[in-house]
């Protein structure tokens, strides 16, 4: 063996004794108690152990640009505009070295899989595309990088769009995604994305339902395309920020309508919370879909990152376990059981949302190692403590010793 890690407590077994997992040749080979060998260790010390954190949705194209955007004014955020404004700036060389410092605390933060949203248009072009799949050549050694290309500014009304998306998927992007909220024909954009996505044989992942009333969503539509089509498990939308603005009840029929298309939920707390409820100004409503609930009708979510530092959200970390934690506070989780599933929407239920068939610490699959200082998964959560070291394909990628006290 190249390597064990000792007296790991697998965050899919947490109440289950400690064991050793044996690592050749960047797989599990081995998992077990006391395993034999001479081979180097690490000590996760009875400490949690998970396969990595799974960021479903994150832009990395347009992070780290809230000092050159112009100001928000007054209550309205204006996001939208105020990125297309300064995407004439993107140089392939610029959007490299702002992706690479956050993707760079998405690694130290845990994360070994991750599908980022990249935006296609005319003030751009394919500079982004062009700096992400360079970036996910450079780090490969740290992180399995997935593409999803979609329209931010239109699609319908933006031939242009339309030309660039085409041109990623035949350069190999894997996701196609849409964003029809900013488009003056929703119904036509989401045909069209489908479209693609069966031309190309890719999975759709799209930014859906964000606004402060449950009128005119786009889910049913989306729902209704997924079954005509057979797309049940490839299809995923991110934010449903109107579905926070229903009652129980017409939630909870929503919840199993969405389950048995099999279409997938991302809620994005950071962001959400950040742009919802602008026409308000006390009592500011929350918009942060209830994701605990979707989850117990049979839909499966994910909890992810999204925007950081841009005008979209101008703050992050890139702590998927903080986002777990936001999520749990604004929507007032308290049991345990329901804090791992917060825990499971970046872990488990993240792989399965992204088709990953070899995620999870299991005898056969990659060495993605990652040990939390935390004894339980909702411990992780409510504490968000920090990872300690992660392995990706059994070589060591991150460090954080513990904090120590120095008392007198």
């Amino acid at each position: 063996m190249d390597l064990i890690v000792r007296n790991a407590r697998l965050a899919s077994t947490p109440e289950a004794l400690p064991v050793d997992i044996g690592v050749q040749s960047g797989r599990v080979v081995a998992l077990e108690p006391n395993l034999p060998t001479n081979a180097p260790e690490y000590n996760a010390g009875g400490n949690l152990v998970c396969a990595g954190f799974v960021e479903t949705h994150i832009h990395l194209d347009k992070s780290c640009i809230i000092d050159r955007c112009p100001p928000e004014t007054d209550r309205q955020a204006n996001a939208v505009p105020r990125v297309a404004a300064v995407k004439h700036t993107f140089s392939i060389e610029d959007v490299y070295d702002r992706a690479r410092r956050t993707l760079e605390k998405c690694l130290k933060h845990g994360a070994t899989r991750m599908r980022t949203h990249l935006e296609l248009d005319a003030g751009v072009e394919l500079r982004s595309f062009e700096a992400i799949e360079q970036l996910r050549r450079d780090y490969a050694w740290a992180i399995d990088l997935e593409i999803c290309v979609f329209p931010q500014e239109g699609l319908t009304n933006n031939r242009r769009a339309d030309e660039l998306l085409v041109a990623a998927l035949k350069r190999g992007a894997k996701v196609i995604g849409a964003a029809p909220n900013y488009d003056p024909d929703h119904a036509g954009q989401i045909n069209r994305i489908f479209a693609l996505a069966r031309e190309f044989g890719t999975d759709v992942d799209m930014h859906l339902d964000s606004g402060d009333s449950p009128e005119a969503m786009d889910i049913d539509l989306v729902c209704e395309l997924t079954e005509k089509h057979g797309l049940g498990g490839h299809v995923a939308v991110g934010h449903g920020c109107k579905y926070s603005t229903m009652p129980p009840d017409v939630l909870k029929a929503l919840a199993r309508r969405i389950a048995s298309a099999g279409v997938a939920v991302t809620v994005l707390p950071a962001t959400d919370l950040f742009m919802m409820g602008r026409d308000q100004v006390h009592s500011v409503r929350r918009g942060v879909a209830d994701v605990n609930l979707l989850a117990e009708h049979g839909v499966n979510c994910s909890i992810s990152t999204n925007n950081v530092l841009n005008p979209f959200t101008p703050l992050g970390d890139c702590s998927l376990l903080r986002m777990a934690n936001l999520q749990a506070n604004v929507c007032q989780i308290s049991h345990a059981h329901r804090l791992r599933e917060c825990f499971a929407m970046l872990t488990e239920r993240s792989a399965k949302l992204m088709n990953l068939s070899d995620y999870g610490i299991r005898v056969g699959n990659p060495a993605d190692i990652v040990v939390i200082e935390a004894t339980t998964p909702e411990q992780a959560v409510a504490e968000i403590t920090p990872p300690l070291a992660v392995f990706k394909r059994g070589v060591r990628t991150v460090t954080r010793p513990p904090a120590e006290l120095h008392r007198p």
